[in-house]
C-alpha cells in the first residue's frame, strides 16, 4: 500500500507545482467532520473543502439524490437537452436570494466562471467596460478574475498582463485603520482620477473576504456603495461563493448588509461537494446577456442540480444556520480563554462558523506569517486540518462543517489550542 509520502512523491513528478497541496495528506475516506487518510490516520476537517463541506462530508442524503440521479443519466448538457432539477434549482436560489426584485439564475462549474460570467452580464446591461474591485479581494483564478483579485502572491505572480479596466480600492477594515470613509474616498478618486462612473458597468465586493482575512464589510459601507451605484447606473455584485449557504449564519451574509445587490455569485457551498456554481440577479440585469452568450458544456450538471436541491432542504430541515451561529459562539468562547495564553493573537473575528484568528506582534502589531506557517505544519501531526489566509499570511481561517457534532467541534478546539501553546512555548 501507497504511504501519504509515496503518494506526495509521485504527485511531485506528475502534478504542476503551481497547483500546490496544503498537506502531504491523502484522503481515503471522509464523513461529516471526519477524514480518514490512506494511512487510517484520522483528523478532525476546520476547512471543509474550503467552506464546500458546509453539510459535512458525505451527507447520505445528498450522496443518495446524486447515486440517484447517476441511475437516470450523469450529463446531457442543459443548453442542449435539460432537464427538471435544473429549473427547480434555479426557481428556489431566485426565491432565497435577498430582496424582492423579480430574480433570474445562470449555472455555470466553478466559482471563477460565476464571477466571470456575472462581469459579462454587468457590461451586456450597462454597456460599459470598467470594473472596481477591492484590494484583499479573492475572485478566482482565470485571467479575469486574476484581475479582479486584489492579492499579487500567489495568485497573479508571473501571470500578468491582466484585463485593462480593472480598478481597485481599499476594503474598509477597522483593525488595520481604513475607515468606510477611505475606502469610499478611493472609488471617489478613481472616478476623479482613473475612470468616470459612466464608463464603469460593475462593482463587485465580499460581503466577508475570504483569502483576504476574513474581514466583513460593515452595513453602512455596502449600504452607501449601494447608494453610489444606484447613483452612477453602476452593477453591483455580491460574491458569496466563500460566504454562501448558511456559512455566516444567514443563508448570504448580504442579508446582514440591508442592502439587494443587483447580481451574486454563487459556488463552494451550494451542492455539498459536487461542482455547480451560479449567478443570480435581478431579471431585469440578468437578461442582458443574448441568447448563447452565457453558459458552459458542463455548466449546470445534473449531479449539481440535485445535490444543490437537497443542500437547501438539509439547511432548512438541520437548521444549519442556527447551528452555524452555534459553532461561532462555541469557538470565539474557546478563543477568548486561549487569547489569555496567546498574547500574540491579534484579533479574533467571527461571523457565524467563519472565523479568523490574526497573529501579529503584541509590541509592534506587525503581522507574523512565520508563526501562521508554523501552526498550520503542526496541524497535521495533531489530527487536525486547517486552513490559512490574509494579505499577510499571518490568518487562520476555521470553516468547519455546519453539522460538525459539539463533541468533535470541542475535540478539534483543544487541538488547536494545544498546538498555539506548544508553538509559542518551542
Amino acid at each position: 500500500m501507497n504511504s501519504n509520502q509515496d503518494l506526495h512523491n509521485k504527485r511531485q513528478q506528475v502534478i504542476a507545482q503551481g497547483m500546490g497541496a496544503l498537506y502531504p495528506l491523502y484522503v481515503k475516506k471522509a464523513e461529516n467532520a471526519i477524514v480518514w487518510d490512506i494511512e487510517d490516520n484520522q483528523y478532525i476537517d476546520f476547512a471543509a473543502g474550503i467552506a464546500v463541506n458546509n453539510t459535512g462530508h458525505s451527507h447520505p442524503r445528498i450522496t443518495e439524490a446524486v447515486k440517484a440521479q447517476l441511475d437516470q443519466f450523469s450529463h446531457t448538457c442543459a443548453m442542449v437537452t435539460p432537464y427538471s432539477s435544473f429549473v427547480e434549482l434555479a426557481e428556489k436560489l431566485t426565491q432565497l436570494a435577498p430582496g424582492d426584485s423579480e430574480k433570474k439564475a445562470v449555472f455555470l462549474t466553478t466559482g471563477a466562471e460565476a464571477v466571470e460570467n456575472a462581469i459579462k452580464i454587468a457590461r451586456a446591461h450597462t454597456k460599459r467596460s470598467g470594473v472596481i474591485a477591492f484590494k484583499g479581494g479573492f475572485h478566482g483564478r482565470t485571467n479575469m478574475t486574476m484581475g479582479l483579485t486584489g492579492k499579487v502572491a500567489p495568485y497573479k505572480a508571473g501571470f500578468g498582463p491582466f484585463p485593462n479596466e480593472i480598478y481597485h480600492a481599499p476594503y474598509p477594515n477597522a483593525y488595520h485603520g481604513i475607515s468606510i470613509d477611505d475606502s469610499l474616498n478611493a472609488i471617489d478618486d478613481l472616478f476623479s482620477c482613473d475612470i468616470e462612473p459612466n464608463r464603469v458597468a460593475a462593482i463587485i465586493f465580499e460581503p466577508v473576504q475570504g483569502e483576504g482575512g476574513f474581514y466583513q464589510a460593515p452595513p453602512e459601507f455596502a449600504q452607501r456603495v449601494r447608494e453610489l451605484c444606484d447613483q452612477h447606473g453602476i452593477v453591483l455584485i455580491a460574491d458569496e461563493i466563500q460566504t454562501g449557504f448558511a456559512r455566516t449564519g444567514k443563508l448570504f451574509a448580504t442579508e446582514y448588509l440591508g442592502i439587494e445587490p443587483d447580481l451574486m455569485t454563487m459556488a463552494k457551498g451550494i451542492a455539498g461537494g459536487f461542482p455547480i456554481s451560479a449567478v443570480v440577479g435581478k431579471a431585469n440585469v440578468m437578461d442582458a446577456a443574448l441568447p448563447g452568450g452565457l453558459g458552459g458544456t458542463y455548466a449546470g450538471s445534473p449531479l449539481g442540480c440535485v445535490a444543490g436541491l437537497e443542500v437547501l432542504k438539509i439547511i432548512e430541515e438541520e437548521q444549519l444556520c442556527r447551528k452555524a451561529l452555534d459553532i461561532g459562539e462555541i469557538v470565539s468562547a474557546k478563543l477568548d480563554t486561549i487569547r489569555t495564553k496567546v498574547d500574540s493573537i491579534g484579533d479574533v473575528r467571527t461571523l457565524g462558523a467563519m472565523i479568523a484568528i490574526e497573529f501579529s506582534d503584541p509590541m509592534s502589531g506587525k503581522p507574523l506569517p512565520e508563526l501562521t506557517k508554523t501552526v498550520i505544519s503542526k496541524a497535521q501531526e495533531a489530527g487536525l486540518i486547517l486552513l490559512s489566509c490574509g494579505m499577510k499570511g499571518n490568518v487562520i481561517r476555521l470553516l468547519p462543517p455546519l453539522t460538525i457534532e459539539t463533541e468533535v467541534l470541542n475535540e478539534g478546539l483543544n487541538k488547536l489550542e494545544s498546538i498555539l501553546l506548544d508553538c509559542i512555548n518551542s
